[in-house]
């Protein structure tokens, strides 16, 4: 369950960056939007085609005034292990995530599988939208790494939400 209910302020917070930058949500809020994409890790095969995607995808997202981010709990050596093997050298990755901040913001977090690839702890996938006024907009939380929403129709529904003013949903309180 996500612990931000639409409308309501996502916390601040600030992750490196493989450029050796830092990601701090307070500045770098979009016109419209902040996409804060959470993934796996290098371990992830789906992320790699999901970041690809998002990269290939970036100039379509900046068309419309939306700032674009993945997140991982990820080490830097994983982080940068991504970013050589994916290609996604245009993305701006982050890392370090830390698991307080992963349960702060509703992800889930899983353990990793003796034998596997996988590092000891890591979060599940999860895409935010928040708003220039730091306000959750838009949420899909996952508990699983498979069946993730498309890109494209994200896209198409943030054309929808800025040509009509679309307020967010599910705003009221969350199923218990």
């Amino acid at each position: 369950m996500p612990n931000i209910l639409p409308t309501q302020t996502v916390p601040d917070f600030t992750v490196p960056l493989i450029d050796g930058g830092q990601f701090q949500l307070s500045q770098r809020l979009g016109e419209n939007f902040t996409l804060l994409l959470f993934y796996r890790g290098v371990h992830c095969p789906i992320c790699k085609m999901q970041l690809r995607d998002l990269q290939r995808k970036l100039g379509d997202f900046a068309e419309r005034g939306i700032t674009v981010v993945a997140i991982s709990m990820d080490s830097k050596e994983r982080a940068e292990k991504s970013v050589e093997e994916w290609g996604i050298d245009d993305l701006l990755l982050g890392y370090g995530l830390g698991e307080d901040l992963a349960r702060d913001m509703g992800l889930y977090v899983s353990s990793g599988r003796p034998g596997s690839k996988e590092p000891s702890i890591f979060s599940e996938p999860a895409m935010l939208l928040v708003r220039p006024d730091q306000t959750l907009y838009f949420a899909s939380i996952q508990s699983m790494p498979f069946t993730r929403p498309p890109l494209d129709e994200l896209l198409k529904g943030i054309d929808f939400a800025l040509e009509n003013d679309y307020p967010a949903r599910g705003e009221l309180a969350k199923a218990d």
